[in-house]
């Protein structure tokens, strides 16, 4: 391993000291295999909480000492601070948008996260304002990125083969660690970040060079309802700036099409966590698509896809 990354930037030391701290919170997802394909799925819901998530907010809320956690999320990363605050007495308070998918709300509070809902475009100004007196951990803060990181650590150490990582985008948390610890271990790698088409602001601002922002309005028309944000993570940005060789998009087709394959698989993916075995054509090598969570009820799944369809 060789730690070839800027100071200003996550480096090796942080991922491994991250990937301590969350060991005994989490799972190590295994690796399973398309049959009959160069694919793999990393089945991250696997995890706890069903979803990465819980890495980096294990790895975040394992460092903060005497102090409440504010964060925003729809539905997953809130739902991974809840568990990682049960786990270390920790006070968590999750700003969600009005359309977060009741089951995910419902985790949330189980887990005993407070949850303040307001319409998607408040999210960003009732965080704020709620962070007062409190530590706000965003989905790509330092520590978070480096608990999401370990994703990237696990694939190498399980398929030293692998040709192509594809990541599912949100706010580039995720994107951003894989890239990061995957470039340091092997920079033949690529990573590729995956998105929804109607989704496809990190698209743009990969095409652009520069970060852009889309509209609620617009973000909100996919399935993938874990993948809505505006736009990437300023402290996302970097990464993907740095070590991200491409950012694709699928359709709302593609996207349920993937969830129909994995279900088959008897991998329980909610349509966000589908999005990059999505993106998946064939012929480019050993891939390994992460299915990044699973916290939708059956009866959801079932009613979001017919809703995909038409």
């Amino acid at each position: 391993m060789t730690a070839a990354l800027t100071e200003a930037l996550l480096g090796l030391p942080e991922v491994l000291a991250a990937a301590d701290r969350i060991a005994g919170h989490t799972a190590r997802t295994p690796l399973l295999r398309v049959p009959g394909t160069d694919l793999w799925v990393k089945p991250e819901n696997q995890q706890p909480t069903g979803s990465f998530k819980v890495r980096g907010a294990v790895s975040a809320v394992s460092r903060v000492a005497g102090a409440a956690v504010v964060a925003q999320s729809s539905g997953n990363h809130g739902q991974a601070l809840a568990y990682a605050g049960s786990r270390f007495g920790v006070p968590v308070t999750v700003v969600v948008p009005d359309t977060v998918p009741a089951p995910k709300a419902a985790a949330m509070r189980r887990l005993g996260a407070a949850l303040v809902v307001v319409p998607p475009a408040e999210r960003d100004r009732a965080c704020r304002r709620l962070a007062a007196g409190a530590v706000l951990v965003a989905a790509d803060a330092p520590d978070v990125l480096a608990g999401q990181a370990t994703v990237g650590l696990e694939i190498l150490a399980a398929l030293p083969s692998v040709d192509t990582v594809l990541v599912p985008v949100g706010n580039g948390g995720l994107l951003a660690g894989v890239a990061a610890v995957v470039k340091a271990v092997d920079p033949r790698v690529r990573v590729v970040g995956v998105e929804p088409e109607l989704a496809g602001d990190a698209a743009e601002s990969f095409r652009r060079g520069e970060r852009v922002a889309w509209p609620v309005e617009r973000t909100y028309r996919t399935v993938a309802d874990g993948l809505r944000l505006p736009s990437l993570g300023a402290s996302a940005w970097p990464y993907v700036r740095r070590w991200v060789d491409d950012i694709v998009t699928v359709t709302e087709a593609q996207i349920v099409d993937s969830v129909d394959r994995l279900l088959d698989l008897g991998l329980a993916a909610e349509p966000s966590g589908a999005v990059a075995a999505a993106a998946w054509r064939g012929g480019t090598g050993t891939t390994v698509a992460i299915l990044s969570g699973g916290n939708v009820s059956a009866g959801t799944y079932r009613r979001l896809l017919a809703a995909a369809r038409r």
